[in-house]
């Protein structure tokens, strides 16, 4: 059984629950991943958390893991890339097994782009995240050079899109992001890493057309856990 910790947002959260199941090689119902959904979002906000001083969503968060835990999952993925700054702490305080969405990000980027010297990453994601560290330490562990939004990119494309997006407004963030990858792509970004589960969403609805490959994290998430289950 395959748990989903989410609600962070709610629109990302169903997002993965569609790319879960078009990644899954099913031909009737039975073949495919069962799976419990645990979508609350009253989590208290997790960027803010972690550059605002605000209330750590840790123990909402872990009576999420434990709900799924003693409803029998084996495994958790968690439909936001914020929150695996608490990846540790909810893994072992939690007793479950939590796949990482920065490796699974990672080996697809480099299926996709393999490193070599002086490769350039565009990393678009929420200042938590950006702040977090997880995916430029793995990143430049494989040798890439990691290029993120400026700050006045963050503060007039990248977090507005964002809050578009949890305020159902996928019209309204669509040029947004379409502003934001274009600046990364024109500062030398040769792939790039929709590291916020909100970000492939809006790419996806307003069909916008990018010059260098990415990778859609909630994707490559929901391919991790086929190949869990596959091996299960």
């Amino acid at each position: 059984m395959l748990g989903i910790l989410g609600g962070m947002g709610p629109l990302a959260t169903a997002d993965f629950l569609t790319k879960l199941i078009n990644a899954t090689p099913a031909t009737c119902d039975e073949d495919h991943l069962p799976v419990i959904v645990y979508s609350v979002p009253q989590i208290p906000d997790r960027p803010a958390a972690i550059t605002a001083d605000g209330p750590t969503p840790l123990p909402a968060m872990l009576t999420g893991v434990r709900t799924l835990k003693y409803a029998g999952v084996q495994v958790i993925a968690i439909a936001c890339n914020t929150a695996y700054y608490w990846h540790s702490e909810l893994e072992r305080e939690g007793g479950v097994r939590i796949l990482h969405i920065a490796d699974a990000a990672c080996a697809e980027l480099a299926a996709l782009l393999p490193p070599a010297e002086g490769t350039t990453v565009g990393l678009m994601a929420t200042d938590g995240t950006l702040a977090a560290g997880f995916y430029q330490k793995r990143l430049e562990a494989r040798g890439y050079r990691v290029l993120a939004n400026t700050p006045e990119d963050q503060q007039r494309w990248v977090l507005p899109a964002i809050r578009d997006v949890k305020g159902n407004d996928l019209v309204a963030a669509g040029p947004k992001v379409e502003q934001a990858i274009h600046r990364l792509e024109a500062a030398g970004a040769e792939a790039i890493i929709f590291a916020c589960t909100e970000l492939p969403v809006v790419v996806e609805h307003a069909r916008i057309m990018l010059a260098a490959p990415c990778v859609d994290t909630t994707a490559a998430l929901a391919r991790a856990c086929v190949r869990w289950w596959k091996e299960r």
